[in-house]
């Protein structure tokens, strides 16, 4: 059982990684499988808002 899903469908989210350090992710992105629909991580946070919902 995944912890983390896409909002939108349920789907399986990929992580893509462009920071880290040690075992934490810094930043990167989290990519729903299925709407490929891009969630950011910052500062080691995901940000899992639907896209119309967040502040960009």
């Amino acid at each position: 059982m995944d912890i983390l899903c896409d909002p939108l469908d349920k789907s399986d989210l990929e992580l893509e990684v462009t920071e880290r350090d040690g075992d934490e992710i810094l930043s990167g992105t989290l990519v729903g499988t299925v709407t490929g629909e891009e969630y950011p991580i910052e500062d080691g946070i995901p940000n899992l808002l639907p896209p119309d919902m967040r502040d960009e």
